[in-house]
């Protein structure tokens, strides 16, 4: 925590629709059907999910908030990043802290999920101290953001779900893919995504990325990666798939900036603005199914991610002039295992999916840092890295053990589990050479039943609760207790079963408590808090999605989110709605691919319009964000719908926020800027 304070992040973190026909996707590990998943990233309606249950279940079928964000989708909208991808989605907010890479600042519900909602193929992307995984969006086939807690699944999480992101993996067909990008601020981009079959037995997949450039205000944002795969299907019922993740990243340490004029300024200099992050994953997902019906899946991967930062802070000036420096470093590594039992079987008339689990977590931190003072007005190529003077650590082992039942009697479909968690915490303070320890053991459930008409009309309601092991500490120096939560949700789901459109509504309630607040400051530079925070969440959300055989594509989503402050550590806050929560969310975004008996066919333009409420700056309400709306648009044309001899030649111009709207979004003192204006055009050949 020391270190988000230093780097001016506490409250951050606190807080082508071308029919193109989508090569066979092999999702293993994860109980999916690969045709089931091929028909759903080919298009912007999604029918089913493979992370809300761990078991490819239909969407209408599952009773809870489900939001998928298909590989479609994210071409026919262009996005960049995950934040993009996401914030089209229902019950998701984006930008709480403005135009900030070094994150993914994705809200579900009001809650941030940055730091405790993050997976990849269904396994944490934990983040201990400040370095965290980053996500690059091109290296996924699809986004699935489930809402409320999912603890009794996924062990820690956030009380507002999660948002997991679903690696590229091996195709059952030969495809090959290169695309070119060019765009504002200087953002040059070469990506390629090649696979096939290397024999009867064996399928790859090669992903890579090599991307330079800033983004905006002079923040850097370059990136190289490698992502390979290998599936090994030796029979029917036996399947290996082997991946790896190789990447670096360079963005700036601080995001922190201001408005002056129209004109955006960072609180530091660009050239000390320095935040370069090494990643390496290596992981498999192994499946087999037995001749009594039952199924065993076991998916693990091991990380490592290797941060050094640094920055300057011109706002915080020193009383003889000089501006202070920051460094930091953190070495994280992790190990995470997910065993999973899966047998079908019927009592009577009622079906039962029955899944059992036994899940392990180990992750282990280094981190330090170290200030300086550097002249006013140095030059910041000229200012040297302050040397490192405070060391800590830090780690995670926690086993959990859950069992599910997903059960099917005539038109009825029910959820119900259990899950029990041992956590083991160390912080160790290597100055002082003290170390402490916190045990805990936390249960969590969940129940849901769902009504299906023969309609497509699904009515539901479940219950469930979280945990999230905090990592700050007392005034004692003690490890904190768990963030919990609990949330009942009421919602109806509409989608028959040859239909191309669906839509949903939920009506929730969700709370979180002991919630860790900041209690005081103990030189030399200790930072103490307490579990006394406690919010409430109440509101709805509406998402509907059409693809028409016309070309037409049309994606809306509503939230309305009251939130309140009903625990805290200042009592004259209760009452109050938390910081950076807006009341209203809304977003729409159309695509019109022209037919081939158009005038212009091939081409497509798709527009989008996303608009929020103001916010309040901080817990206290004394002064408010202002709302604000954007506006998104792309268009593309496909050169093989007219003429053959091109045929996988495409070529996109997308812009976001096209209005170059700049709001400045604050938080309890942390003022930052929405990313402005950026125009991206893209080259793509697909063969």
């Amino acid at each position: 925590m020391v270190a988000a304070t230093a780097l001016n992040m506490s409250s951050a973190l606190a807080q082508d629709s071308n029919s193109t026909e989508l090569e066979k996707i092999t999702v293993t590990g994860n109980g999916a059907n690969p045709q089931s998943i091929k028909e759903d990233n080919a298009t912007v309606v999604p029918k089913r999910t493979i992370s809300a249950t761990k078991t490819d279940t239909p969407l209408v079928e599952t009773p809870r908030s489900v939001s998928v964000v298909t590989r479609a989708e994210m071409d026919e909208r262009a996005v960049t990043d995950m934040i993009q991808a996401a914030r089209y989605a229902s019950g998701v907010t984006t930008g709480a802290f403005g135009y900030d890479p070094r994150f993914d600042q994705i809200y579900i519900r009001g809650i941030e999920t940055t730091t405790t909602g993050d997976f990849r193929d269904g396994l944490r992307q934990p983040i201990m101290n400040y370095g965290s995984f980053m996500t690059e969006v091109y290296t996924l086939d699809r986004i699935e953001v489930l809402k409320g807690p999912v603890s009794v699944m996924y062990g820690a999480a956030s009380a507002a779900g999660i948002v997991n992101r679903i690696s590229k993996l091996p195709l059952g067909e030969e495809h090959h893919e290169i695309e070119l990008q060019y765009g504002t601020f200087g953002r040059k981009q070469a990506a390629f995504d090649f696979g096939g079959a290397i024999n009867d037995e064996i399928d790859y997949r090669l992903v890579g990325l090599a991307r330079a450039g800033d983004g905006s205000y002079d923040i850097a944002d370059d990136r190289y990666l490698l992502q390979p795969s290998a599936t090994w299907k030796p029979d029917e019922d036996t399947t290996l798939t082997v991946y790896g993740l190789a990447q670096k990243s360079e963005t700036g340490a601080s995001a922190w900036s201001y408005l002056q004029d129209d004109n955006v300024f960072l609180y530091t200099d660009p050239d000390f603005n320095s935040q370069k992050v090494e990643q390496y994953q290596l992981g498999y997902q192994l499946e087999h199914n037995f001749d009594n019906g039952i199924t065993f899946r076991q998916n693990a991967r091991a990380g490592d991610v290797d941060l050094k930062a640094h920055y300057l802070n011109r706002i915080l000036v020193n009383t003889d002039g000089s501006w202070p420096t920051t460094a930091v470093t953190e070495d994280m590594r992790s190990y995470q295992i997910d065993n999973q039992l899966e047998a079908k079987f019927d009592t009577g008339d009622v079906s039962h999916t029955l899944l059992g689990g036994l899940d392990y977590t180990w992750v282990s931190s280094d981190f330090a840092m170290g200030g300086s003072s550097a002249p006013a007005n140095t030059p910041g190529a000229s200012v040297p890295v302050p040397a490192l003077d405070t060391f800590s650590g830090s780690s995670l082992n926690q086993t959990g053990v859950y069992a599910q039942d997903q059960m099917e009697f005539g038109n009825w479909r029910a959820v119900a589990g259990l899950r029990y968690d041992w956590a083991h915490q160390e912080s160790t303070d290597k100055d002082a050479g003290t170390t402490d320890v916190k045990d805990d053991g936390v249960l969590s459930g969940q129940v849901g039943l769902l009504y299906l008409f023969d309609n497509g009309i699904a009515p539901y309601v479940n219950f469930g609760t979280s945990f999230v092991p905090s990592t700050n500490l007392s005034v004692n120096g003690e490890v904190l207790d768990p963030t919990k939560g609990r949330q009942i949700e009421v919602g109806v789901k509409y989608q028959p079963d040859d239909a191309n459109y669906s839509l949903s509504a939920a009506v929730y309630q969700l709370v979180e408590t002991g919630k860790p607040q900041y209690a005081g400051f103990v030189l030399p530079a200790f930072y103490y808090y307490e579990n006394s925070g406690e919010n409430t969440y109440k509101g709805f959300e509406l998402e509907a999605r059409r693809q028409f055989d016309n070309g037409i594509s049309v994606i809306a989503a509503y939230t309305y989110a009251h939130a309140e402050i009903t625990g805290n550590i200042d009592e004259t806050l209760i009452g109050n709605a938390p910081s950076t929560v807006p009341r209203h969310v809304a977003s729409l975004w159309v695509n019109y691919a022209m037919p081939e008996t158009s005038a212009i066919p091939g081409l497509s333009i798709g527009g989008g319009i996303r608009a929020m409420s103001s916010s309040f700056t901080s817990d206290a309400n004394t002064a408010k964000n202002a709302g604000v709306g954007y506006l998104d648009a792309v268009v593309s044309y496909d050169f093989g719908v007219s003429s053959p001899e091109l045929k996988g030649l495409s070529l996109s111009v997308s812009a976001t926020n096209l209005a170059d709207r700049r709001e400045q979004v604050c938080t309890d003192g942390y003022c930052y800027t929405g990313q402005g204006r950026t125009v991206m055009g893209s080259l793509k050949f697909k063969w």
